[in-house]
């Protein structure tokens, strides 16, 4: 009988006795003693083994389960590490995961972390019965538990807590943070960011920073957050982002993984379409697949591919972010749907608080978040320069799913509807009504200064995008013939209208009128021969359209019909 797949489990302890199949990560362990820094902090997309990863560590390290725990690794690879084997079962552990604080607000954020470390000090309740600890000891312990402590003793609970395991065990302690940074993000989204900032930075500060009790650890996130000074001073601090070279392989499948899997479940068959769905990640160079759709796939494989990643998580942050956007990255959202790639200079470093002072913050933190991939990184004078992508199929669902529903949050979708089949169809009269509506009407929507129409007709080109894209090719700002257009809609059939778009925007201190406008718009479509590129495929029907902003006022003009 196969091992199942159990999806969603992090604890390593249950993942293996209960006779599941575990991707063998476990030269983790290895990696982790032999790095040189004390504290290791490895940002990672969700859901990529994080958690798993870091319980594996504790069972295997944890001096209170050693008796337990001593077959859990027999047949993986570690096992053959005779001297990292000799460590086995050698240390006190503390885990710590903040992967459930997420609050509307700071105070309910308080109680949640406080709830955490008196679940956390329940573990270790047999060390206060120690006669080595004195009264105030065990009475800062108990507050813990209680829930009771002030925000100061709340603070320094992790640091004495790696103190208490000391003096208990006369040996240095290990130390797991997992998912560190959602506090954080929850904290941005809900706007009590500085004061979580400043409790996240003091708490973790004090466990790590100068502590003489701490033997190693090791952190994981999304983001690195280095410029928030949470590490500030940390001179024993080593950070292995997603573009670093160490541990690369420890988190999400590489091929060779996947390989075995997919022979171990008769898979072998649907390689390709993995690759195509959940594929395109690259972490250090190492081609690396998603392991949560990767083995929910391989659990409802009957179902066929879906998109189980992207619809793990509310995404709203990345949602508002891409929302926000300004004409500049809906052009290059538009790049990477087409399946272009666009090159950035990335900061693997992103502060949460600076994710929106431009877009190529935005851009680092979506390929942090693992919602593009770099497929080619240079170092160019300490800055990485990124060639990136959207990694695969699920991931472009996201964008296509995040776009449609732009719209239908932004007008309704008969309406919207109603004016793509106008202009397919070339009822141009009816579509100009419908279209100076929609900018009109979604102004504020698109563009958060509301003062750029033109932004709202870059939303509108990914509207057309995503939607007409089973019958159409739509492309922006390419060339044909002699220049280069702004939109141009290619039937896949060509018995079909293609249409050819020039948008215009006069600014305000230009003298000529809208109409001057509109007539310099089908001049160009004329004199650049625009429509070299539909005869050239044979399509015979074209409209050509002149839309012209001036302020407020919007002009839809049809030129001659080829």
């Amino acid at each position: 009988m196969k091992k199942s797949i159990q999806i969603g489990t992090s604890d390593f302890k249950k993942l293996i006795e209960e006779n599941n199949y575990f991707v063998d990560k476990s030269m983790l362990i290895k990696e982790f003693m032999e790095n040189g820094a004390d504290i290791i902090l490895t940002p990672r997309p969700r859901r990529f083994g994080k958690t798993l990863n870091l319980s594996m560590l504790r069972y295997f390290f944890d001096i209170r389960t050693k008796a337990d725990t001593k077959d859990l690794f027999k047949s993986l690879k570690i096992e053959n590490e005779k001297e990292i084997m000799n460590l086995q079962g050698e240390y006190p552990v503390v885990f710590v995961t903040f992967k459930g604080v997420k609050y509307n607000n700071f105070e309910n954020a308080i109680s949640a972390i406080e709830m955490l470390m008196s679940e956390v000090y329940k573990e270790y309740r047999y060390l206060m019965e120690s006669e080595i600890f004195k009264e105030d000891e065990k009475r800062d312990f108990n507050k813990i538990i209680n829930r009771e402590a002030d925000l100061i003793l709340l603070t320094i609970s992790l640091k004495n807590l790696t103190n208490y395991l000391y003096k208990y065990y006369n040996k240095k302690v290990i130390l797991l943070i997992d998912e560190y940074d959602v506090p954080i993000q929850e904290s941005y989204m809900r706007d009590y960011y500085d004061n979580m900032i400043s409790l996240i930075r003091n708490m973790l500060s004090d466990a790590l920073k100068d502590n003489m009790y701490l033997e190693k650890a090791m952190i994981t996130g999304i983001l690195r957050v280095a410029k928030e000074s949470i590490f500030s001073g940390l001179n024993n601090l080593q950070v292995n982002t997603i573009l670093g070279l160490k541990f690369k392989d420890k988190f999400g499948f590489t091929e060779q993984e996947l390989k075995e899997l997919l022979t171990y479940y008769d898979l072998q068959d649907k390689s390709d379409d993995i690759k195509k769905w959940y594929n395109g990640y690259v972490f250090g160079g190492k081609t690396i697949y998603n392991p949560w759709s990767v083995l929910n796939y391989i659990d409802n494989n009957e179902m066929g591919f879906m998109p189980y990643w992207i619809n793990s998580s509310s995404n709203d942050l990345i949602k508002n972010l891409l929302l926000k956007g300004d004409t500049n990255m809906k052009l290059e959202l538009e790049e990477l749907i087409a399946g272009n790639s666009i090159s950035k200079a990335i900061d693997d470093s992103i502060v949460m608080s600076e994710v929106e002072d431009s877009n190529e913050n935005i851009w680092s933190f979506l390929l942090m978040c693992g919602y593009l991939k770099a497929i080619k990184t240079e170092n160019i004078e300490g800055i990485s320069q990124c060639e990136l992508k959207i990694p695969n199929k699920e991931v472009l669902i996201f964008y296509n799913n995040l776009i449609e529903k732009w719209f239908k949050e932004s007008t309704t979708n008969q309406k919207y509807e109603l004016m793509l089949k106008t202009l397919i169809t070339g009822n141009i009269e009816i579509f100009a009504g419908l279209f100076k509506e929609f900018v009109i009407n979604n102004i504020s929507y698109f563009d958060v200064s509301g003062k750029e129409p033109e932004r709202v007709y870059h939303a509108f080109v990914l509207g057309m995008l995503i939607s007409l894209s089973k019958g159409y090719e739509v492309k922006s700002n390419k060339e044909s013939g002699y220049g280069r257009y702004d939109v141009m809609i290619i039937p896949k059939d060509v018995s079909k209208i293609g249409i050819i778009i020039e948008f215009k925007k006069i600014d305000d201190f230009l003298s000529y009128t809208i109409e001057e406008g509109t007539a310099k718009a089908l001049k160009q479509i004329e004199d650049k021969k625009y429509e070299t590129e539909l005869l050239e495929k044979g399509i015979k029907d074209i409209v050509k359209l002149a839309i012209v902003f001036k302020g407020k006022e919007i002009k839809v003009t049809q030129g001659n019909i080829v």
